[in-house]
């Protein structure tokens, strides 16, 4: 018979958990198990007891433990892959070689969160440094690619392929909140970054490693793979946290020894409190203490050793979590920022819902969004350097790079700091910095005539704007040429940005610049003495931006489409087809148009300044070379944009001169062009009109001959046609290859030499030098450089956005005219 503190306990063993419910979490199980207990009941007994009700008792059973997980994201998938490579096939009798990712599976752990992976660690391998790599595998540029249209007429319709890349603005895949609520008051760039497991700003790693792909072998990696303390108590099978401590455990040191109790206190799902806690000794006991348990662990600093050792232990603890919690107190952004150290290393841009969902995975408990973030900027600032200190690092290495490279330019521009309304010359606030190196010069020189400019936010525990200038070269390979930090996009910063970028990379006359319709553009290249006036420069509005601004005035898709296609049209024909059919729609969108001057947004007013460029091309240069930079300190960041370019040269050098190697003399994007417009120039009929063989009609038609699809007007001479696709793209439409074919001439001098391989390897012949070691730089005797307390993030509130959004675009297609 039961004694008197004896009580039933209900098993529910099948069913399902429904949290979030009225009275927080609601089971599903009609037929639960009933089970006596007695405060002598111990686990083992329990567990037997659950057993023998269910008739498994003595049957060979799993060691692994599984929770709910829920797969409602592409980031729930790369949590679920980060838990695949982090525990491997172990630890089951009945596994299966292909290991089945389990998404929903139920506990056996007591009434507390529990882990839905494998709670034991596999054996941690060393990985190497991730080296420097880039996403150069395809070409990113949003040029229009003739070889892809239909046989055209006077009325030719948009290419297909035009809208590849248009809709898609991928520069808001890491998108960090602009304000953070944070839970803590301690500084984020506190930690020491001298015990950096990886490289620091002001380490001997020169330049931070690159952050292209996510790399999920990294993320287990531990410095001292021979090191048992570390993160929590661990047992001979490396379970972290599971296993009890013992008198005479050491650690290396006070932050390690913390790490150990915390993670023990979350595994338990128990909590203590900090009784004592100096330079010496840590004292820390059950929060019931006194009231049924005894836990109790004294930790003291070995003086002579320097390490840190258990002086005494009462454990485990004696007593069961009455209520179900999602969060632990114990599981801080310390402990956080510790176990996503080797994923931020690996990928600093590393989306915190991806962080959020391994902790929550790794520990049990399932964090705030806020406290996840702060351990992300803990865990860049130790590998990267102090977010404070990254600022005074700016001016040592302007002095640096110069150094390694004469002729780099770098303006720093700072502000005066007052303290008390007095001027403190010891210190300076940062203000804005612009920096271009060599080979970004010397390679603008044979891109193509146009810059397209915009600006990108920083992540991090300070805002702020990076700027850069983008150019392409032959090949539609893009090119950061220049960079800024900012305070944000404004008249005087981009005045700042653009006066510097006109004075050393761009001073070419005829240039063409695409932006976006900012206002802070828009003064600065109208301002009288910034040498951006036409007939020096010309401006063109990127046809993304101005789509996303008509948006918000006519939400219809195909209104988009209809706007977009008058954009792309290469003749004045075509854009009044389009545009009449936007008028007959609705006159007023022609109206929203036509406030817009046309040569800033149309392709056939543009004189063949575009080279068939019709948006801004920093979102393929963000994920393709800057992938990650905007989540580094301020002077990791500058540092990334030389290691990160200097692959870039190599990588395209070579390929460059291998081409040249083999006799070719055009470069590949122009190449193919070629061929698919030769494929279509087997159905025209020529005319030549004068003896010099310049001037040419071409008559198109069906294959049969049976029909004429129009006639149209070459000119060799001013490279020119009728279908505007000569003097859009500069090199031979199929209507000027026609005429070169009858008059027995080549086309190759009507080709912009831009196209040739000597061009293509012009751009990226000047290498760059590798970098000198940070200890032989000049020194600098300066003001001390720090932020402005202005542009740190704010502590509260949500994120909002300030982008055009994109991702409905996607759905556009590019309209035909009908057959005439």
């Amino acid at each position: 018979m039961a004694s008197e503190d004896s009580f039933l306990v209900l098993v529910h063993h099948r069913g399902s958990i429904k949290r979030k419910t009225r009275s927080g979490v609601k089971f599903t199980d009609k037929d639960p198990l009933c089970i006596i207990v007695s405060p002598t009941t111990s686990y083992d007994a329990l567990v037997s007891s659950v057993l023998e009700k269910l008739g498994l008792e003595g049957v060979k059973r799993d060691t692994v433990k599984y929770d709910c997980f829920t797969i409602g994201s592409d980031e729930d998938l790369q949590v679920m892959f980060l838990c695949r490579r982090q525990f491997p096939e172990s630890g089951g009798s009945n596994r299966n070689a292909n290991t089945i990712a389990t998404v929903a599976g139920s506990s056996s752990r007591p009434a507390v969160a529990s882990s839905s992976v494998p709670v034991y660690e596999p054996p941690i391998q060393p990985v190497a440094s991730p080296s420097f790599v880039v996403d150069l595998s395809s070409n990113v540029g949003d040029v229009v690619r003739y070889g892809e249209h239909l046989p055209t007429e006077v009325q030719c319709p948009t290419p297909a392929g035009v809208w590849k890349g248009l809709f898609d603005d991928q520069d808001d895949d890491d998108v960090e909140p602009d304000m953070i609520a944070d839970d803590s008051g301690d500084d984020l760039g506190a930690t020491d970054p001298r015990r950096a497991t990886g490289g620091s700003s002001s380490g001997t790693q020169q330049y931070p490693p690159h952050f292209s792909s996510l790399d999920l072998d990294a993320m287990r990696h531990d410095e001292n793979p021979g090191q048992t303390a570390g993160f929590g108590a661990r047992d001979t099978e490396g379970s972290a946290g599971m296993t009890e401590f013992q008198v005479g455990q050491q650690f290396q040191d006070k932050d390690e020894a913390l790490l150990s109790v915390k993670t023990y206190s979350i595994r338990r799902g128990v909590q203590y409190k900090v009784v004592e806690s100096d330079y010496r000794r840590y004292v820390g006991k059950c929060f019931e203490f006194g009231n049924g348990c005894t836990w109790l662990i004294r930790l003291s600093l070995r003086q002579r050793k320097g390490i840190w050792e258990v002086k005494r232990y009462n454990g485990p603890h004696t007593y069961l979590a009455t209520s179900i919690s999602s969060d632990h107190r114990s599981l801080d952004y310390h402990v956080i920022a510790t176990f996503i150290m080797p994923m931020v290393r690996a990928y600093a841009s590393v989306n915190i819902k991806v962080l959020l969902n391994a902790t929550a995975a790794h520990f049990g408990f399932r964090p705030t969004y806020r406290r996840i973030w702060m351990a992300k900027q803990k865990a860049v600032a130790v590998i990267y350097g102090d977010w404070d200190e990254s600022y005074n690092e700016l001016p040592w290495w302007v002095l640096g790079v110069q150094l390694t490279m004469p002729g780099t330019v770098a303006v720093l521009k700072t502000c005066p700091v007052r303290v008390g309304g007095q001027l403190d010359e010891s210190h300076a606030y940062f203000h804005r910095l612009f920096w271009t190196f060599p080979p970004c010069i010397e390679a603008f020189r044979h891109c193509k005539p146009l810059v397209s400019i915009d600006g990108t936010h920083l992540y991090g525990k300070y805002g702020g704007t990076l700027l850069v200038a983008i150019a392409q070269d032959g090949n539609s390979n893009i090119l950061p040429v220049a960079f800024a930090l900012v305070e944000g996009e404004n008249a005087e910063s981009w005045s700042f940005f653009l006066s510097h970028l006109r004075q050393h990379v761009t001073p070419q006359p005829g240039l063409l610049v695409i932006s976006d319709r900012h206002n802070g553009i828009k003064a600065a290249l109208e301002a009288p003495d910034g040498g951006w006036l036409p007939p020096a420069t010309y401006r063109a509005f990127c046809i993304r931006h101005v789509a996303g601004n008509f948006a918000l005035t006519f939400k219809g898709k195909d209104d988009r489409r209809l706007l977009v296609n008058a954009a792309y049209a290469k003749t004045e024909v075509e854009f009044d087809y389009w545009f009449d059919i936007l008028r007959s729609e609705n006159p007023a969108m022609c109206d929203w148009a036509n406030r817009i001057e046309y040569s800033l947004w149309t392709q056939y007013c543009d004189e063949g300044r575009r080279f068939g460029h019709m948006t801004i091309n920093i979102s393929e240069c963000v994920n393709s070379i800057l992938k990650g930079v905007r989540n580094l300190p301020v002077c990791s960041l500058a540092k990334a944009t030389y290691g990160r370019l200097a692959e870039l040269f190599v990588r395209k050098g070579r390929e460059a001169e291998a081409q040249m190697g083999t006799g070719q003399q055009f470069s590949q994007f122009l190449v193919k062009c070629i061929e698919a417009n030769l494929k279509t120039a087997r159905c025209f009929t020529v005319t030549v009109y004068d003896r010099d063989n310049s001037e040419y009609t071409v008559a198109e038609t069906t294959p049969t001959g049976s029909f004429s699809l129009g006639t149209y007007r070459v000119s060799l001479g001013s490279q020119t046609c009728d279908c505007g696709y000569f003097q859009a793209l500069h090199f031979p439409c199929p209507h000027a290859l026609a005429c070169c074919a009858y008059s027995r001439l080549t086309w190759e001098p009507y080709v912009h030499q831009v196209y040739r391989l000597s061009f293509v390897f012009g751009v990226y012949q000047m290498g760059f030098t590798p970098p000198i070691p940070e200890g032989f730089w000049p020194p600098y005797g300066g003001p001390t450089v720090i932020p402005d307390p202005n542009m740190r993030r704010a502590k509260e509130g949500h994120p909002r956005s300030t982008r055009i959004r994109t991702n409905s675009w996607n759905h556009c297609q590019a309209g035909l005219p009908p057959s005439m």
